[in-house]
């Protein structure tokens, strides 16, 4: 498989280990000073630049009859213009808010526990999450998913960052620390105790490798999918820990 990676700096270097390692060729790097010259030859494209960019890229490639899987968040006020272009080109698009297998299974956990605590009114949810200081979006776009996935199961109308939050929105602090993958935080809060579930990633070497494996799936299809769709149709994770 022929890679395009839009955006070369730490996630773009990883991806491109795990993509070579898994055999697949690197045809075009492409960051803020070089051009889109060798896209053309590429199967696929994945996409992790910044947000001012990102709908640009999938543009780019949607013109030229690339698949692209798209990882960037921060970008989403442009999601249903991409959207509606990959069907006007019948390309293939897939975006995710985090590609790891263990944030997958957390976005899952999620809606169960927000389904199973939305009748009990003594606790208030909050989220929390911490990334490194070079992200350029708050909240994260995975903080984003799991506000998401509490609010359509919860009374609370939106999500907003704290301190802006009043009593129907859903808080989320976002921090930025140094050298910080990802940590995603869910708590429960009464006034007696507090349930919390945590997911922490120990590396981006998690989120490369269901990038690629997205990749590897996406070619061939037609239309707009996530990572639900490559979890529920692909074998690739299931030996991911072997």
């Amino acid at each position: 498989m022929k890679i395009a990676l839009l955006g070369y700096g730490k996630m773009g270097k990883t991806i491109e280990k795990i993509a070579l390692e898994r055999g697949h060729t690197i045809v075009l790097k492409k960051d803020a000073d070089t051009s889109f010259d060798g896209l053309e030859q590429a199967d696929v494209a994945i996409d992790f630049s910044i947000p001012s960019v990102a709908f640009e890229n999938i543009k780019t490639c949607m013109n030229q009859s690339i698949p692209i899987v798209c990882g960037t968040t921060g970008w989403l006020t442009d999601y249903e213009k991409a959207v509606a272009l990959c069907n006007e080109k019948s390309g293939a698009f897939l975006y995710g808010s985090n590609f790891s297998l263990g944030v997958n299974l957390f976005f899952e956990l999620n809606e169960y526990l927000a389904k199973l605590m939305a009748k009990y009114n003594q606790y208030n949810i909050t989220l929390e999450e911490i990334h490194h200081t070079q992200k350029l979006d708050a909240p994260s776009g995975t903080a984003i998913s799991l506000a998401n996935g509490i609010i359509k199961n919860t009374h609370y109308n939106q999500w907003k960052l704290t301190p802006e939050a009043t009593e129907n929105d859903l808080p989320i602090t976002a921090l930025r620390v140094e050298n910080v993958p990802g940590t995603h935080s869910v708590f429960y809060n009464s006034t007696v105790d507090t349930i919390e579930i945590k997911h922490i990633a120990h590396s981006r070497e998690g989120f490369a490798y269901g990038a690629v494996v997205a990749a590897e799936w996406l070619i061939g299809k037609k239309g707009v999918f996530t990572m639900k769709d490559v979890f529920t149709h692909s074998g690739y994770f299931k030996n991911f820990f072997c």
